[in-house]
């Protein structure tokens, strides 16, 4: 008796959401970005305050737009490193601590001196360019410790590791071997390179952090005030709950829409995750199912235009000549392509477990839910403001303002005083960690500048592919889901931008197809077994087993692993060089691919598929899926025939069927 209400209770249990509490839990588990202390009292006034100072120096700077690079960049460094050495203990078991550390006091004052010190000095700096004094020396060598701390605390150990690892080659350079040999730099030019030069710390990816993504970061938090996100879920239970297998549905259409504020996939899987996995229990979907779709979704929000993760800013600068919008409208295709993908497959497991939609009771109306769509107002205008040729800046900021006039139309969307500082705050915590990550990558992006790494692994890629552009596609993939198990999405995105994306150009690949390539695998990582925080984060969620709700997400993101190779093999899926004919030929035959491979995967189409058939519809799929003539025409004879049986089998079913009643 006591074993069966244990169980009914543990079923209950899986019933309810996700909570607050249980949210934040598991935020701090598995997202770098949650692990803080809480403090209270006059601390944590303190830290508001400093949170909303940071936000305010970064609107000043945005709309003045006369602070000089390097002292922007400096300020904006000693702000993240200041707050993230009081808000981030030292370690996890500090979590949740209310008390400020003597030697965490240290490390933040140390922080407003490293965030001071080229300001102060910016003119004697500029005048005695390529000399480096003593006090230069010393302070530049306390950055650099600094930087490499903050960015163990704030996003994890991996990167940093490796950013000391680029340090040793670029100071042991002589003793390297074969082709890996260099000069080597003395401490002295190491300092002055990640320092005093726009080469290191202070380079593209934090300079890409104190401008664009700050502000975007900024934007994302003031549309979360809004209650957007609540909405979103509203919106695709309105619209996809009827459909078969609605709550999967749900979550397919809700984390897309995440994917526009949010550039964490953890976060996203948490706070969408929250609200559908257990609608996804409900319905019948086995747990690592459900947190496999949640986590699969999830991931993909960084890869949705407008707002793409904070990478796809990195790339503006790191491919030159290309803007924001450029890349946005080339990765929609992919994008959509990648949800398509996710969508099929939770149809035909729906299809094949039996589960139809929601009822009628669990779905708001649609006219209720219209009544917001205002709310969407604010996105729309980024892509019309980005169209129209302004820049990422100025739409970035006037986003933020429309989002605040949208808020006050309705009360319950409305942004007050509180609800605005607020967000300010909650704007600037989340830039931290993109903050300390871009510097920490700067390190590594200054090795590979001085020491011509770069040019030297990408020849090296080359020459063990054999020129090979598959088997170069291959290592490159490898390389940035490795990178991404231990690595924040930015990181990881600059690290192969520098060393695999040029091997890629080198055999002709365009520079925007390589980039958004290694772009694409570094944010699969996330839901790629062993080390999937994404997939981590679900399981959380659900109560499944991690690892099986990786292996899932994976299989339902198998989009993922075959969308770049396809816009790599066929640019004209990122609109490069293209007319509409090849895009519609494109995009159809992506799309019947996708069908023919969810088929596969899952053993179901319009009835249970046969070994064989699971077999060719593979074939089938992976031939419509690779841009030639031929491979085309007869992937679409195959995946026709296939189609056939498939109603032929249906139809001698169903007259069976009725036999048997009979």
């Amino acid at each position: 008796m006591t074993e069966e209400k244990n169980k009914a209770e543990l079923e209950h249990k899986d019933d309810e959401q996700f909570g607050e509490k249980e949210q934040k839990d598991l935020l701090a588990k598995y997202d770098p970005d949650a692990r803080t202390k809480q403090y209270k009292g006059v601390l944590n006034w303190v830290v508001f305050l400093g949170l909303i100072a940071f936000s305010v120096f970064q609107i000043y700077a945005a709309i003045t737009q006369s602070i000089p690079r390097q002292t922007l960049l400096s300020i904006h460094l000693g702000f993240a490193l200041t707050l993230v050495f009081i808000l981030f203990p030292v370690t996890k078991k500090k979590i949740g601590h209310n008390k400020l550390t003597w030697y965490d006091s240290i490390l933040a004052l140390l922080s407003i001196w490293v965030g001071a010190y080229y300001p102060l000095n910016e003119d004697r700096i500029v005048n005695t360019i390529g000399t480096i004094s003593p006090m230069d020396f010393w302070t530049g060598l306390i950055a650099i410790l600094l930087v490499l701390e903050a960015t163990r605390r704030a996003v994890g150990l991996p990167i940093m590791i490796i950013a000391v690892t680029f340090m040793a080659y670029a100071y042991f350079g002589p003793q390297m071997p074969g082709f890996l040999r260099h000069r080597g730099l003395d401490m002295e030019s190491l300092v002055n390179t990640m320092f005093i030069s726009s080469e290191g710390i202070f380079g593209t990816p934090l300079y890409v952090s104190a401008t664009f993504i700050f502000l975007f970061l900024l934007f994302g938090s003031f549309l979360v005030k809004t209650g957007i996100g609540q909405y979103f879920n509203d919106l695709a239970v309105a619209f996809a709950g009827k459909a078969t297998g609605g709550p999967a549905k749900v979550a397919i259409f809700s984390s897309a829409l995440q994917g526009t504020i949010s550039g964490s996939s953890v976060a996203n899987v948490v706070t969408s995750g929250s609200f559908t996995i257990p609608m996804m229990k409900r319905l019948g979907y086995r747990r690592e199912f459900a947190g496999g779709v949640e986590a699969a979704a999830s991931t993909g929000g960084q890869l949705m235009p407008p707002i793409m993760g904070a990478a796809a800013f990195l790339m503006v600068e790191f491919i030159g000549g290309v803007t924001y919008w450029e890349i946005a409208k080339a990765a929609t295709i992919p994008a959509l392509l990648y949800f398509s993908g996710i969508w099929i497959i939770t149809h035909f497991e729906a299809k094949r477990i039996g589960l139809t939609g929601l009822p009628d009771s669990e779905i708001p109306k649609k006219s209720t839910v219209l009544k917001k769509i205002y709310l969407l107002t604010p996105i729309f205008a980024v892509i019309f403001l980005l169209l129209d040729g302004n820049s990422i800046i100025r739409a970035a900021l006037y986003s933020i303002v429309i989002t605040i006039l949208v808020s006050m139309i309705r009360k319950d969307t409305r942004i007050n005083v509180r609800k605005f500082f607020d967000g300010l705050a909650d704007g600037a915590r989340t830039a931290l960690s993109v903050a300390v990550a871009t510097a920490c990558a700067g390190i590594i992006v200054g090795v590979v500048t001085r020491t011509g790494l770069g040019l030297k692994l990408a020849n090296g890629l080359v020459e063990l592919s054999g020129g090979i552009l598959l088997l170069t596609l291959f290592f490159t993939m490898f390389a940035a889901i490795v990178l991404g198990m231990g690595s924040p999405t930015t990181a990881n995105y600059v690290i192969t931008a520098t060393i695999a994306a040029p091997a890629l150009i080198l055999l002709d690949v365009p520079p925007l197809a390589a980039h958004l390539f290694v772009f694409y695998f570094g944010i699969v990582a996330d839901i790629t077994p062993p080390v999937a925080l994404a997939a981590f984060a679900a399981a959380g969620v659900s109560g499944g087993e991690p690892i099986r709700t990786g292996v899932n997400a994976a299989k339902l993101a198998i989009g993922a692993f075959i969308i770049p190779y396809m816009f790599v093999l066929s640019p004209q899926l990122l609109l490069i060089d293209t007319n509409a004919v090849e895009i519609t030929l494109s995009v159809i035959t992506a799309l019947a691919g996708m069908t023919a491979i969810g088929a596969a995967v899952i053993g179901y189409w319009y009835r249970p598929v046969h070994p064989i058939e699971r077999i060719l519809a593979l074939i089938a799929g992976l031939m419509l899926i690779y841009p030639e003539g031929i491979t085309d025409i007869t992937g679409a004879g195959l995946f026709v025939a296939l189609l056939i049986l498939q109603f032929v089998w249906k139809r001698k079913d169903k007259n069976q069927l009725k036999t048997a009643q009979a």
